[in-house]
């Protein structure tokens, strides 16, 4: 791939389901009126008592399958998720972030 003869892209930055890091498995989940189909056990308040994804103790969305790194409630996963489209401008943004603040040294930060 290139963008000017001689000249390569890298395509590191191209998100592939293979290298990806599911950093938005990451971010706070906020679960909207039609996401009633999510397992309540899957389910808390935040500090403003909205409801969202519960994460676990590593800071990861509480219904990841760990063993996999998969989600395992794929066909119940809120409206949100669903509207997560893999490479695109939100999701390159957050990637972004994760590479930034991990080359840095920088934990990575829950949203």
């Amino acid at each position: 791939m290139t963008d000017t003869p001689g000249r390569k892209q890298s395509r590191q930055a191209e998100p592939l389901c293979s290298r990806c890091d599911a950093v938005c498995c990451r971010l706070t989940v906020v679960l909207m009126p039609e996401d009633d189909q999510v397992p309540r056990h899957f389910v808390t308040r935040n500090a403003q008592g909205v409801e969202v994804l519960a994460h676990n103790e590593e800071g990861w969305c509480a219904a990841i399958d760990p063993l996999h790194m998969r989600c395992s409630i794929y066909d119940e996963r809120p409206s949100i998720c669903r509207r997560f489209s893999m490479g695109g401008p939100y999701c390159r943004d957050v990637r972004a972030t994760y590479r930034d603040q991990r080359l840095r040294g920088i934990p990575l930060t829950l949203y």
